[in-house]
């Protein structure tokens, strides 16, 4: 994205956006290779090579956490072959590149953390932290107790057997049941894979919580930044234990109640 150099410099921590209007006229800066003393002068720092009396300059970018409502029929990457819709299209005003943490797959919706502290998301899926994913399914029918244990003591699949789950029925009509699952695992598509093999047939799938996270009245599409002290909490619970340290600087950006569409939410 094209800025002013003066701006770029001052984002960069050399000077203040006057100062560095000094120090351009000065014949101090150069964009890729060529010296450049015209004010108003724009450059974008993700192309292009800026250097400060023969140095690069850096902009360190400040890390940015995002809780996205990913509605169905949403691809969770950041680019589809196919053309298919990405999450990213939803993400109106975020001028950061955030990547996903963990996936949701095209025809699930919920809560979906992005995010460009790769630290962080390496921690958060980590198996042996074991984030607690709250999940809440519609099914055809109704559930059996049966269903209900198997679940909840884990299933075998394909790819072997499950962890045990938490798993709890919501409400239940002569058509269709709503159950909570509960897991701290990722494997692929591994809720729908689990109700397939107690003989369940999802209808629906949504993602409500994201470890202490929760979806609260977000509609799909809706995003919202974490606030500090959410990113403090996360920090905190993703440290190594035993190492006795606090939660990392993160520089969050943290807009209270903003949202991609305009809205506010609670």
């Amino acid at each position: 994205m094209l800025e002013r150099l003066q701006k770029i410099l001052s984002q960069a921590g050399v000077a203040s956006r006057r100062e560095s209007e000094g120090i351009i006229a000065a014949g101090r800066v150069a964009v890729n290779g060529t010296v450049v003393t015209e004010l108003g002068t724009k450059a974008d720092p993700d192309t292009d090579t800026i250097t400060l009396d023969g140095k690069p300059i850096t902009i360190e970018e400040k890390r940015v956490y995002i809780l996205l409502y990913k509605p169905v029929g949403y691809m969770t990457t950041m680019k589809d072959p196919e053309g298919r819709p990405i999450v990213s299209d939803l993400l109106n005003g975020v001028k950061e590149r955030v990547y996903p943490i963990g996936r949701l797959d095209y025809n699930t919706e919920g809560l979906l953390l992005l995010t460009n502290d790769g630290a962080l998301a390496n921690s958060l899926m980590h198996p042996s932290h074991e984030v607690d994913k709250g999940y809440l399914v519609r099914v055809s029918g109704q559930v059996s107790p049966l269903q209900i244990k198997k679940l909840s003591e884990g299933v075998k699949l394909e790819d072997g057997m499950t962890a045990p789950a938490k798993v709890l029925p919501v409400s239940e009509s002569e058509n269709n049941s709503w159950i909570s699952i509960t897991i701290h695992e990722g494997r692929y598509r591994q809720v729908r894979r689990m109700c397939e093999a107690v003989g369940l047939n999802v209808v629906r799938l949504k993602r409500a919580r994201y470890d202490f996270l929760e979806i609260g009245d977000m509609k799909p599409g809706e995003y919202r930044h974490l606030a500090p002290e959410e990113v403090t909490r996360l920090n905190r619970k993703m440290a190594p234990v035993g190492t006795g340290r606090g939660p990392r600087k993160t520089g969050v950006v943290a807009r209270r109640g903003s949202t991609g569409t305009g809205r506010r939410t609670r």
